[in-house]
């Protein structure tokens, strides 16, 4: 488990543009569950309500037990673990559902999970900041 902050994107780019007050801005801090064998980011129908993410069309899905299943999706979510930020989408489940970090916001934010301390953390070979691997010739 760990600490994830959220943010409604739209919102904060209404402050940027000076739209809004910053104080307006739908946030909220929660515990989420690491999970390396997952892809996206899931988080539960009532917290997305309450921020208001964007709604986008629905996602097909294979659950751990290997059911396919079709579930709601929405957009313009900012997160933060430990200091690193990123904007991504999030599958939505039923509300009380455990937050569920993904391996696309483990890979985008460079975090690693500690096998042995059951932790996440930075990448230690980039402690600064997150290094994304590209693989085209620039």
């Amino acid at each position: 488990m760990t600490k994830l902050r959220l943010w409604n994107n739209v919102d904060l780019g209404m402050v940027a543009r000076g739209l809004l007050p910053a104080a307006a801005v739908r946030t909220e801090e929660v515990d989420a569950l690491v999970d390396t064998g997952a892809t996206m980011l899931v988080l539960p129908a009532d917290l997305c309500q309450r921020l208001a993410f964007g709604i986008l069309p629905p996602r097909s899905v294979t659950l751990a037990d290997g059911k396919e299943k079709e579930v709601p999706h929405v957009g313009d979510v900012r997160l933060s673990i430990l200091g690193r930020d990123m904007q991504c989408d999030a599958l939505v489940m039923p509300a009380g559902t455990t937050p569920l970090i993904g391996q696309v916001q483990l890979e985008v934010l460079d975090l690693i999970v500690d096998a042995r301390s059951r932790e996440v953390r930075v990448n230690p070979a980039h402690p600064d900041a997150p290094i994304v691997d590209l693989l085209a010739v620039a």
